[in-house]
Formats: C-alpha cells, sequence, structure tokens
C-alpha cells in the first residue's frame, strides 16, 4: 500500500486548496477512504471519508461546509477541496483507507494558514 500527499501550501485565510492522494499497491475502488489531519502538538483528528463509490460523504463539524471530499477511481486519487481556510486548520494532512485512519501510512502535506 502506498499513499502518496501533495497539494499542501502556505496560504492566506479565506484562500483555497486542493489535496491529491495518489494511491497504488491495492484496489483502490474497493475501499472507503478518509482524510486526516494533525496540527503541531495535538493528536490526529479525523477529517472526512467518502465510500468506495464515491456515494455517501461524512465531515467532522469543524470542516462542514468548507471542505470537500472526493475521488477518481479510474485515476485512483482521493482529493480534499478546502475553502474558507481558517489558521486552525493548520496541520499536516495525510489520507488513508478509512478502516486505517488512526494510522496513515503516508508522508502527509503541510497545509499552513497564516497571514
Amino acid at each position: 500500500v502506498q499513499l502518496v500527499e501533495s497539494g499542501g501550501d502556505l496560504v492566506q485565510p479565506g484562500g483555497s486548496l486542493r489535496l491529491s492522494c495518489a494511491a497504488s499497491g491495492f484496489i483502490f475502488s474497493d475501499y472507503a477512504m478518509s482524510w486526516v489531519r494533525q496540527a503541531p502538538g495535538k493528536g490526529l483528528e479525523w477529517v472526512s471519508s467518502i465510500n468506495a463509490g464515491g456515494g455517501p460523504k461524512y465531515y467532522a463539524d469543524s470542516v462542514k461546509g468548507r471542505f470537500t471530499i472526493s475521488r477518481d477511481n479510474a485515476k485512483d486519487t482521493l482529493y480534499l477541496r478546502m475553502n474558507s481556510l481558517k489558521p486552525e486548520d493548520t496541520a499536516v494532512y495525510y489520507c488513508a483507507k478509512h478502516e486505517n485512519w488512526r494510522s496513515p501510512r503516508g508522508q502527509g502535506t503541510q497545509v499552513t494558514v497564516s497571514s
């Protein structure tokens, strides 16, 4: 299993980013996937999940209405569109199979929201 996150950046409050997660080594379309994040000095926080077929999507209250999870099973890629970013969204973002969201395997991508 390999998951490679990308798209993180330094952005001003109110800005937007789209994160990507390229998956390989497993049948991506068979698995529900999640985004999780870890802010400096804090524990891992679940952010959002999407089922294997791209249907039901779930969000943490802290990001609901601002973040959108999606996937392209033809490209084995998971996405997270983040709008109206806040300083408290600053964290390293990881993707993971939903069943393993507490133990993400990738290197993550850094999102910093600051003016």
